[in-house]
């Protein structure tokens, strides 16, 4: 009984200490309400004033683009700016019209003016007054425009690892909860069925009093992510299996022989699968499910060097001659301890690779330089490791690839 009462007591600190253990290399919070730095501002400002250069508009721009469901501030910044990284001289251009960059919606009309050699966009036609003339009729609709602003990037290319990928230390999954037996002992769990799992005196399954369900990652085989330079471990990939939710807490009751002989039975938790990606089953580990992340970025590029390299491609499951194309998310070796953040633009650079001089009776060895490859936006940031989705590629990138701020 000693243990039942141990466990509640220390329940909450147990899964505080879990949490912390898993998100040790995690960079801290950063405020939810899409805060525009203020360099971003300035940069608005000049821009507003006096517009960009017609240099640095894409060969394409057109002259005017109505906004639609299903577009992303990268794609309408791609559509008007060579470099659609550089957003806050898309959203300086039209600063006046559209004072937050995060909240461009579905039918808002953009049009390009170009004096000079500058350029502006605005949601004003050409020679129209201060004044934006708007048809209307009656309707009635009962749509949030807060659900519906456009995001940076595809919700659907991030959204499933935001809710799959999870860097831990090494000793964070040996000391996590366990899952220990199913219900008539089947080998393989899926979603709707039951487990059975234990924790351990730091990590304890029970609930807490007047909280919500917890609910759980289930995870297996911690893949190192090793610095491809340096060899240094900067962390663990947790490999996702699903999630799972607790139901009843672990414990233990007395069982009394007909000798009059007490024994401790240990009862583990009760949990329902919730969400199975693939098969779970007997010794996989359960984390604590970590807060949602945001799916709004604002794209720039950072203000200082970079020199990054691909540790891993996502889902390889450690396997290093795997090749990532556009849309797939690979893990660098950059994380906040090197000022990288959200948002963060990074052009990826194809190795030249050595090869001796043919024409060179001396045979010596010559190194390429390495080539613009294609370009990365980082969605998810840890200590020492973040997360970046591949936008656009030329040739397959690989673990070792430099990454470097955009020029």
């Amino acid at each position: 009984m000693f243990l039942v009462q141990r466990m509640t007591t220390n329940h909450s600190l147990g899964i505080a200490a879990l949490a912390a253990a898993t998100a040790l290399l995690a960079a801290p919070a950063q405020a939810q309400n899409h805060p525009i730095t203020p360099s971003q501002r300035d940069t608005a400002t000049q821009v507003a004033q006096r517009g960009v250069p017609l240099s640095e508009l894409a060969p394409s721009a057109p002259d005017s683009y109505t906004v639609k469901s299903g577009d992303t501030l990268w794609g309408i910044s791609g559509l008007f700016l060579a470099r659609p990284w550089r957003w806050p001289e898309l959203w300086g251009m039209n600063l006046q019209d559209i004072r937050n960059p995060h909240l461009i919606y579905p039918g808002q009309q953009l049009f390009l003016h170009k004096d000079g050699d500058r350029a502006r966009l605005s949601t004003r036609a050409p020679g129209a007054d201060g004044l934006a003339t708007v048809r209307v009729s009656p309707r009635v609709r009962s749509t949030s425009l807060a659900d519906s602003a456009l995001p940076t990037l595809s919700p659907s290319a991030i959204e499933p690892f935001l809710t799959e990928s999870l860097v831990v230390e090494e000793n964070a999954l040996q000391n996590a909860p366990r899952i220990v037996a199913t219900r008539e002992q089947r080998v393989m769990l899926a979603k709707g069925d039951r487990a059975y799992a234990r924790g351990s005196v730091e990590f304890p399954l029970a609930p807490v009093p007047g909280s919500q369900p917890a609910a759980f990652r289930v995870v297996r085989n911690a893949v190192p992510l090793k610095d491809p330079v340096s060899g240094e471990v900067l962390g663990y990939e947790a490999y996702y299996l699903g999630k799972a939710q607790l139901l009843q807490g672990e414990g233990t009751r007395d069982i009394t022989d007909k000798d009059g002989k007490t024994t401790v039975e240990v009862v583990p938790a009760s949990m329902d699968i919730l969400v199975s990606k693939e098969d779970i089953r007997v010794g996989d580990r359960l984390l604590p499910e970590p807060p949602p992340e945001l799916t709004r970025y604002v794209p720039h590029a950072p203000s200082g060097p970079v020199d990054g390299r691909v540790v891993s491609i996502y889902g390889s499951n450690g396997i290093s001659n795997t090749n990532a194309a556009q849309s797939q998310v690979v893990a660098i070796n950059k994380g906040t301890r090197d000022g990288l953040e959200r948002g963060h633009v990074l052009t990826l650079l194809s190795d030249g690779g050595r090869l001796p001089d043919s024409t060179d009776p001396a045979k010596a060895m010559l190194k390429l330089p390495d080539e613009t490859n294609g370009m990365l936006m980082v969605f998810r940031t840890f200590e020492r490791v973040s997360y970046g989705l591949i936008l656009d590629i030329q040739s397959g990138v690989k673990v070792g690839d430099r990454l470097v701020a955009p020029r």
